[in-house]
Order: structure tokens, then C-alpha cells, then sequence
């Protein structure tokens, strides 16, 4: 899960890092008052910024300075609810101005190649790290991080001197790297970024602006992460499963999937992808895995929320019978027809279906003798795939 700005300077000051005030915004008014409060702080300026998850928020007119409350409650109204590369603002962040004197980076995220953590800094912050990495490579610094050492301050220091920070706020970014690492490690975050980590006009080094990812594997031990996350953008698909406990995911496709596995699934977006080359370049609409009970209503609740989408023409349920088999699958199918049908939701889109493995005759048996209309068995993951995408082209 990614956080939005001030979410992200809420836990650095949580955890000790160095920022500046903040207050966010949903109206004029909230800028406003937040503006009053905040002006000493920055010297008389605030700086408005809008709230959305994505880069290149100043050059697309989402960061403005206000030198009073009025200035502020105005540029906040000119922000609020414009469009940000697809992202419609809903908050702004009243900051107070910063007298910068310089702009570092600094940032530790999971090196899943190399199964490691790795620290990138930098003395030359405040632009596009991607754009830094290419223009300038010899200008940013790549650390790798000891999983069980992590950043203690020898470390630290081994960032700070190769990123090429001044002597003179040494120290402070040393500080700075430890309680950054802290972040990461205690929030169970797979990046935490600062750009720009400044130094201001009176010697200080403050993060200024934060980017922080949170591992959702980690939920079960951070129950206070759920407050941050963003319904109000939430795909409202993937909520509903959520809300059900399923693993859904939504794709930009036609033919739903459901399956029992997570490697099962993976593999038939691939085939249903391939296949759907030949017919006009038709492809999966979702990634969801029932995982392995498949009762009638989990397979219930995953149709609902698969035919839900106005985007799938087709569903393909593709099935590899293990701890349960297949007859057991196939009497879910079933039940979840008829639970739907009960519900009063509207059965109409084509399911093809794929069993195999344990008990996968009696399965088949089952759904022939159920003669349901939309119910078409293909034997094959390939051949099903291939079903599955004709049907979503038509």
C-alpha cells in the first residue's frame, strides 16, 4: 500500500525523523485555518500541496506557495478536485515553508533481486530519482543492507560518506538514515523515501517530502495500517473482495478468472493472454484465487464479485483438484449457481470450466447433470483458455 504524503510525515515524525509541521485538507476552509497555524513556522509562507499518489505534482500545477491564510484558502480551492495525471486531488498538505539551502536523497527499499535491502543517496535530491539514475548514475549511491545487521550507525555512516554528504550535517543525516531505517523496519515497509532530505538556511537537516510502501503481507501484525488506507480511490471491485477475504486483483480485460491457487492462476493469465491474441487481443480482466476450499460460497462470492465487472464478457474457472477435489469443486459450482440465482443476480455471461486432478470424472459428471445454460466443460487448461477468449470476443 502506498501512503500519500502526509501519511508518510506522520510516521517519520512518529519514529523521530526530522519534519517540519504539517496539517492536511479536505476544503478551503481546513487550508485556511491550518494556514493561520502554520505561517510562523514557515516564515510568513505555506506551501499547498496536493495529495495524490503519483510523481511530477509541482510541474502539473499541484504544489503552490501562499504568503497568507487568504492566498492559501484560494490556491487550496484552485487544487482541490483537479485531475493529477488520472488522480483526482481530495486533500491537500498545508506545510510551512522551508528556507532550503541544499537537497540530498535518501531512501531503503526491498532488493528483491538480490533477496537484500538496498540504500540509494544522494547529494543531488529534489529531481526525479529515475531521471537522476539515468542522466547522472555515478551521482547516486547503492548500498546493500544486511537483513540481520540492518542500519545501525556504522552503516550509516557508510551512506552518508557515500552519498556524498557535507561534513557539516553528517551527523544529522547519520541520525537521520537510523530512524528512516526504523520506518521501514517497524512499519514493515518495502520503500521509504525521502526527496528531497534538505538542509535549510540555519544548518538543519529535515525530511521535506516522504514516499513510503507498506507490505500488505504484514497487515496481521500492523492493525493500525487499515486507517490508512484510501477508499475513497479503491477499486470498489477489489473491496468488495477484500471484504469477502478473497484475492482479487483487477485487470484491464474481458475474461474473468477464478482458480484455486495463486501459481494456477498466474499461469492461466498467461495461456488466457496468448489465446486471446488470436481474437482481437482479448485478455484476463482479474486475478482471483479462491485458494484451496472452494465452497459453494466462496465460489458464490468470487462469481459475484468476477460477473460484477461490466467488463468481463467471459468467465473461465479453472480448477486443479488436490486437497480438494474435484466432485467437491464442482457441487460448489453448483451451489453458487444456484445461491446467485437466489439473490436474484442475473447468470447470463459464459463460464468455461476446466477440472482436474482429484476426482476430476465426477466433478465433470456433476456439472453435465446440472444442465446449466452457461456452464461450457473443456478438459484442457490451453483448450479452455482458447474457449474462453472466443467467447469473450463475440
Amino acid at each position: 500500500m502506498d501512503l500519500f504524503e502526509y501519511q508518510a510525515r506522520d510516521l517519520f515524525e512518529k519514529h523521530g525523523v526530522p519534519v517540519l509541521g504539517g496539517a492536511v485538507a479536505e476544503t478551503p476552509e481546513q487550508a485556511r485555518a491550518a494556514a493561520e497555524r502554520l505561517l510562523p513556522e514557515g516564515g510568513g509562507r505555506v506551501v499547498v500541496k496536493a495529495q495524490v499518489k503519483t510523481g511530477g505534482r509541482g510541474k502539473a500545477g499541484g504544489v503552490k506557495l501562499a504568503s497568507s491564510a487568504d492566498e492559501a484558502e484560494q490556491v487550496s480551492g484552485q487544487i482541490l478536485g483537479m485531475d493529477l495525471k488520472g488522480h483526482t486531488v481530495h486533500r491537500v498538505m498545508i506545510a510551512p515553508a522551508a528556507a532550503i539551502d541544499a537537497e540530498y536523497y535518501f531512501s531503503v527499499l526491498l532488493d528483491r533481486a538480490n533477496r537484500t535491502y538496498l540504500a540509494m543517496a544522494s547529494r543531488e535530491g529534489g529531481m526525479e530519482i529515475e531521471q537522476l539514475a539515468v542522466e547522472k548514475p555515478e551521482a547516486l549511491a547503492r548500498i546493500p543492507v544486511d537483513a540481520l545487521t540492518g542500519i545501525d550507525e556504522a552503516k550509516a555512516r557508510e551512506i552518508t560518506a557515500a552519498g556524498g554528504f557535507p561534513e557539516g550535517i553528517a551527523d544529522q543525516v547519520v541520525a537521520a538514515v537510523q530512524r528512516l531505517w526504523d520506518v521501514f523496519v517497524k512499519e514493515d515497509a518495502t520503500l521509504v523515501e525521502v526527496n528531497p532530505l534538505v538542509r535549510t538556511a540555519d544548518g538543519r537537516v529535515v525530511a521535506l517530502d516522504g514516499k513510503v510502501t507498506l507490505d500488505g503481507n504484514a497487515d496481521f501484525r500492523q492493525a493500525e495500517h487499515a486507517g490508512l488506507e484510501d477508499e475513497a480511490s479503491a477499486d470498489p471491485l477489489e473491496a468488495r473482495a477484500k471484504a469477502k477475504g478473497l484475492n482479487y486483483v483487477k485487470l484491464d480485460g474481458e475474461v474473468g478468472i477464478i482458480g484455486n491457487g495463486a501459481g494456477l492462476v498466474m499461469s492461466t493469465l498467461d495461456v488466457v493472454a496468448y489465446a486471446g491474441e488470436a481474437h482481437g487481443g482479448v485478455k484476463p480482466a482479474n486475478f482471483l484465487d479462491i485458494g484451496g476450499g472452494a465452497s459453494a460460497e466462496v465460489m458464490a462470492d468470487g462469481l459475484e464479485i468476477v460477473l460484477g465487472d461490466p467488463s468481463v464478457r467471459s468467465v473461465f474457472v479453472n480448477v486443479f483438484g488436490g486437497i480438494t477435489s474435484c466432485d467437491a469443486v464442482a457441487n460448489g459450482i453448483v451451489s453458487a449457481l444456484e445461491m446467485l440465482k437466489g439473490r436474484g443476480e442475473n447468470v447470463a455471461k459464459p463460464l468455461v470450466v476446466r477440472l482436474d486432478g482429484n476426482n476430476a470424472e465426477e466433478g465433470r459428471r456433476i456439472l453435465d447433470e446440472a444442465e446449466h445454460d452457461v456452464v461450457e466443460m473443456v478438459d484442457t487448461m490451453d483448450g479452455a483458455a482458447e474457449r474462453a477468449a472466443q467467447l469473450a470476443a463475440t
